[in-house]
């Protein structure tokens, strides 16, 4: 007896330890996805790092390298200057490195213009530049790396010629790639030009060019500000209060393709100007604190340009400076009393607001890894870091429709990667959620009558010897792998549908009917032929009925579609009905996935058909119902929280699916109820795009967070199983 009761007590609390130890693991796994989700909620932060002294006077401009190690200036005598940011074995904190003069004898600098790819530009007074990159290069010794600054000439030593007739430049704009150099520039004598420069062979090596000028327009006025995409395709140039577009595509002609208008109200001006990166959008900053964002669109009369957000930087002062960031949507305005903003287009969000700078035209500079700022100050250059690592993540963005570059319209989009550098990832969760819920929906609509049915005539009507084998061979199907129902789906089940789609379509209509007419016939046929088979065995006799009904719909299949469809039904779904067909498709997935689940539904809706107390029935039956009322009445109202449960956790299990939508569908994220077409789901989609994410990404991060959406999902519903479960057992207990 004391046995028994250690006995009893220790698997009391085995069994309490493993309910308690699967909660906690809930609770660590729900944690886990939070910690690593909520990094790219945050906003972005901006403070002070480091200031480096330096005797340069009237500065022009300033940077540091990569790893914000050394920092550099440039005065206005076109002299450079290398100092060292932290004290590093030799090395003192702000220890002068390397200085050297950027000019040839008798030059004089009028300007220096800083690049987003590291490049500057040396405007000299005689019309003509240079351009130069500061250069880091490392050496080790021993255990010690040290970084030395150096100037490279991508474009050759000597001054380039950007105007032919030899006039100053006012306004200067540039980009190249390793096989040309574009400048678009105003000269003083009111000339917009154009200036390639075209390498022999490759400016990665080899300098020597040829010129190639172009006059874009003569005795233009106003003009504020000109600008060039990277891909040197497009030139913007403010004109007055206008911008107009010109497309440099063509080597012999420049016509001008557009132009609008940013702002509308006559009191208020164009004050800053600049391209963000992609080569697709301008911004243009006003003189009531707004900047806009244009890009183009298609349109009934053509492509034209069109405001597409807006941010506002201040309420009354005007936006004098706008820095876009190299690789991201990002960029910060500053107005004209020093207040920077930081800004993600896309997002439609500002990240950042505060007071930086002494006046809006001191100058700032965004360092190569946009993480922090490089400000000159009048004793030295100060260094101010920027935590800014997911700016393209807002729940608006997530959840909402986003307007991206190259879109007509606003959009559910999801494509994380692409070939291009200038590619910006869409994170869109909506398109892998729907899928998500396109997937369960098809998958339960055509698992759930089967299961329910199947479990009711095992649990009801079939002879007992017949349920002891039926029942353990269907819910043998459960251990089948996944992974080989996907590979079927899609290498077998998908071209046979396809070439067969009539037959798909007339076998809902053939088995039904055959299994009607059959059990018709049965049930007339007289008794004593009825006899001569084994109740135990009476229902195999539906089965080469059904398997002969699904022949002839496959042998009529061509048939059916020559005579009424035109040969090809999938052409006549796409051409004549506009409906577009995917061979891996929502059909697919559900009969395929709907395998997987019917195994689970079955079992446990059988089980809970089958523990109906037999007194209840019997007593129904007693009292004059028949079978089919006593079914419906008394059995099927006693087994609904069990039935329930069984079709809930059919829905948990579809939901929770990879392989099989991995396999059979075009894992295309797309919102469309249509069954033709494909889809993406939430599982599907991490297991993708998991293994080729960076670590702490923003990918990386919004994946977690799509496991999140999916451990909610499945929260969720279980919760809501639970809570009609129960309601469901309190009100048939008493049957």
């Amino acid at each position: 007896m004391k046995s028994r009761q250690i006995k009893n007590n220790l698997a009391k609390w085995m069994i309490s330890a493993g309910g308690v130890s699967v909660l906690f693991t809930l609770v660590l796994i729900f944690l886990y996805l939070v910690y690593v989700v909520k990094p790219v909620f945050e906003s972005a932060s901006v403070e002070p790092l480091q200031k480096v002294s330096s005797t340069t006077t009237n500065v022009l401009a300033a940077g540091v390298d990569e790893l914000r190690e050394i920092a550099f200036d440039i005065d206005n005598q076109g002299v450079i200057r290398f100092f060292q940011i932290e004290e590093d074995g030799s090395r003192q904190a702000n220890q002068l490195l390397l200085e050297q003069g950027l000019l040839a004898s008798g030059e004089a600098l009028a300007s220096v213009q800083s690049m987003n790819d590291g490049n500057y530009l040396l405007l000299l007074d005689n019309g003509t530049v240079r351009l130069f990159r500061p250069k880091f290069s490392a050496e080790f010794i021993g255990d010690t790396r040290i970084i030395h600054p150096s100037i490279e000439y991508p474009l050759g030593e000597e001054a380039i010629i950007v105007d032919e007739d030899e006039q100053t430049i006012s306004q200067l704009s540039f980009a190249m790639d390793a096989e040309r150099a574009t400048f678009v520039a105003l000269t003083t004598d009111d000339r917009l030009i154009k200036t390639s420069l075209i390498a022999e062979d490759d400016f990665s090596w080899d300098p020597e060019y040829s010129a190639e000028y172009q006059l874009v327009k003569d005795n233009v006025e106003n003009i504020k500000f000109v600008g060039i995409t990277p891909d040197m395709t497009t030139a913007f140039v403010v004109a007055g209060e206008s911008v107009d577009v010109y497309d440099f595509e063509d080597d012999w002609d420049v016509p001008k393709r557009a132009d609008f208008e940013p702002v509308a109200n006559s009191n208020n001006q164009i004050t800053s100007m600049a391209l963000l990166s992609g080569s697709s959008s301008v911004l243009i900053g006003t003189s009531d604190g707004q900047v806009h964002q244009y890009f183009e669109v298609a349109a009934k009369d053509g492509r034209q340009f069109k405001r597409i957000r807006s941010f506002t930087v201040s309420e009354s002062e005007a936006v004098v400076a706008i820095y876009p960031e190299l690789y991201r949507k990002s960029f910060f305005a500053a107005t004209e009393s020093g207040m920077v903003g930081i800004y993600y287009t896309t997002s439609e969000s500002e990240l950042w607001t505060g007071k930086l700078l002494d006046n809006g035209k001191q100058l700032m500079t965004i360092m190569p890894r946009a993480n922090g700022l490089v400000v000159a100050a009048t004793d030295g250059i100060e260094l101010i870091n920027v935590d800014n690592e997911h700016p393209e993540v807002t729940w608006s963005a997530l959840w909402q429709e986003v307007w991206y570059e190259g879109y007509p319209e606003p959009d559910f989009i999801w494509q994380s990667t692409s070939g291009s550098d200038d590619f910006e990832a869409k994170f869109s969760l909506m398109p892998i959620s729907f899928g998500t819920m396109k997937a369960a929906f098809y998958a339960m609509l055509f698992a759930v009558p089967i299961a329910i049915s199947a479990a009711i005539y095992t649990a009801y009507f079939m002879p007992p010897m017949m349920r002891r084998t039926v029942k353990p061979t269907i819910e043998l199907m459960e251990a089948l792998p996944t992974v080989i129902l996907g590979f079927l789906a899609g290498l077998w089940l998908a071209p046979l549908v396809e070439e067969h789609l009539p037959a798909v379509f007339m076998l809902v209509i053939t088995l039904p009917v055959t299994t009607v007419v059959v059990a018709y016939v049965w049930y007339n046929l007289p008794k004593q032929i009825k006899a001569m088979i084994p109740e135990t065995y009476s229902p195999l006799i539906l089965l080469p009925f059904l398997i002969f009904a699904g022949w002839l719909s496959f042998a009529l299949s061509s048939t059916v579609e020559a005579g009424m469809f035109g040969g090809d039904m999938r052409q006549y779904l796409t051409n004549d009905l506009g409906i577009n067909f995917d061979q891996r498709n929502s059909l697919i997935v559900g009969i395929a996935m709907g395998f997987a689940v019917i195994p689970t539904i079955f079992s446990m809706a059988e089980d809970a058909i089958f523990s109906v107390p037999k007194h209840l029935t019997s007593g129904s039956l007693a009292l004059g119902a028949t079978q089919w009322q006593t079914l419906i009445k008394v059995v099927l109202l006693t087994a609904s929280p069990g039935i329930f449960s069984a079709v809930m956790m059919g829905l948990g299990r579809a939901v929770g699916e990879t392989m099989i939508v991995l396999m059979a569908t075009g894992n295309t994220p797309v919102i469309d109820w249509s069954i033709f077409q494909g889809m993406r789901t939430l599982s599907a989609n991490i297991a993708v795009e998991m293994p080729e994410s960076e670590v702490g990404s923003s990918h990386y991060r919004i994946l977690f967070l799509a496991a999140f959406v999916l451990f909610v999902f499945t929260f969720v519903f279980n919760t809501l199983a639970e809570f009609v479960r129960q309601r469901l057992r309190e009100k048939y207990s008493s049957l």
